[in-house]
């Protein structure tokens, strides 16, 4: 849904009050696009999700793996199969998080304090 131009007025207004308080953060919030995960842990996750997949087949079709009437080999295969996709996903992703690179909370602005306000407003009327 489209915003109407008294929200786009808004909108802009805000983004200009940010470029002019904090430069450098407007722009890594603007420039900031999704970490793509490390292409070598990709293709090792797909690997990893390959073999287990042969595992799984392989497991189920030859019953001399069998161990006791169950197919050891196809849960080992499933499990790599499910791990592959895990670090082929999470490769990109820090373990710390957002919150490992925060530094000190900064003092509130007068901006920021007014949108406060602001929002308050809305939601009191």
């Amino acid at each position: 849904m489209p915003l109407s131009e008294h929200e786009q007025r808004l909108l802009d207004q805000i983004e200009r009050e940010l470029y002019a308080e904090d430069p450098k953060f407007a722009s890594t919030v603007r420039g900031a696009r999704l970490r793509r995960p490390a292409r070598r842990r990709r293709i090792q996750g797909i690997a990893l999700f390959i073999v287990g997949v042969a595992l799984l087949v392989v497991g189920v079709m030859v019953k001399a793996l069998w161990v006791a009437d169950f197919p050891l080999m196809s849960v080992v295969g499933f499990l790599a199969m499910f791990f592959g996709v895990v670090v082929a996903i999470m490769s990109g992703r820090h373990p710390g998080g957002a919150e490992a690179t925060k530094g000190p909370a900064k003092p509130k602005s007068s901006f920021t304090q007014r949108m406060e306000e602001r929002f308050r407003q809305r939601f009191e009327e």
